[in-house]
């Protein structure tokens, strides 16, 4: 029996899961922005508080990888990092994109592919391509999306399915195919069974040299304003 802490801050969502081996026991989510910093710790007591545990009871912590928001992706890993290190605990990284595309594992067939998206500004997305085996078969990217985007998959006639915070942004694009976009989001829950999978295999993150998958440097405004 194993207690594992889930951690996903990928994007606007802040979410936190705790489970015993796979079966999922607490959920704690948060929806407003910018609230990363202020609510993940005390969404971690509340999950811990529910499952009647303490966070000495944990084997190992799970963190959503990225890409995603590069601040809210570091507060994460700053978090989990600080957990692990106090508690001798192990990290367990799992991928961002393939948690949100097996969430429509069920609804895949063998000629589907999905590519989850999450939203990187105006009309860029985070992606990636899965199978209906939870196989990656187009590597993470920072990609515009037009009309030509997945131009391989209209000619071949195959199914695709979308999901993600930043889907909604290739809607003008759907014309003349079957696909969709279905909702979902980033959240703790989808974490749990890659992450107890890796923990039953003993697959962990280096805890002193893990760092999220950014894909892009942060975007930061410089100031307009003249030095005296």
């Amino acid at each position: 029996m194993a207690y594992l802490l889930h951690l996903e801050t990928a994007t606007d969502v802040c979410s936190v899961a705790l489970s015993k081996d796979d079966r999922l026991l607490a959920l704690e989510e948060n929806t407003e922005r910018y609230r990363h910093a202020e609510r993940l710790t005390l969404m971690i007591d509340a999950v811990c508080e529910r499952a009647g545990i303490r966070l000495s009871d944990l084997a190992a912590v799970s963190l959503s990888s990225g890409p995603g928001s590069y601040t809210s992706l570091r507060i994460g890993t700053s978090t989990a990092k600080g957990i692990c290190y106090a508690l001798d605990k192990p990290l367990i990284e799992v991928d961002t994109l393939g948690a949100l595309a097996g969430q429509l594992r069920e609804r895949m067939g063998a000629d589907t592919h999905c590519y989850p998206m999450i939203d990187a500004r105006r009309m860029e997305v985070y992606t990636a391509g899965y199978d209906n085996a939870g196989r990656r078969v187009a590597p993470p990217r920072a990609q515009i999306l037009d009309a030509d985007t997945f131009a391989d998959a209209r000619e071949s006639g195959r199914k695709l399915l979308f999901i993600g915070n930043g889907a909604a942004k290739f809607t003008p694009f759907l014309a003349g195919t079957d696909w969709e976009i279905v909702p979902g989001r980033c959240t703790a829950s989808a974490l749990v069974a890659s992450a107890y999978a890796q923990y039953a295999a003993g697959s962990f993150a280096d805890v002193a040299y893990y760092t999220p998958i950014y894909l892009k440097p942060p975007n930061i405004t410089k100031s307009t304003k003249k030095l005296l």
